[in-house]
């Protein structure tokens, strides 16, 4: 049986690791509405205005 060494091997996914707050932040904004969410309000919680302004798009 092969176990996997302890410390100092772990690799750091920066993207997984944004995708993963994405989605709590989400998750997080659908368990406080009182309805669905609409495309404006996901679009708000993932800050995608800022981000078309950041890219100057």
């Amino acid at each position: 049986m092969h176990v996997a060494p302890v410390g100092g091997t772990a690799v750091q996914d920066h993207v997984a690791l944004a995708e993963i707050e994405l989605c709590g932040e989400l998750i997080i904004a659908a368990s406080a509405a009182q309805d669905r969410l609409s495309l404006e309000s996901i679009d708000e919680v993932l800050k995608v205005a800022e981000e078309r302004e950041a890219s100057g798009r």
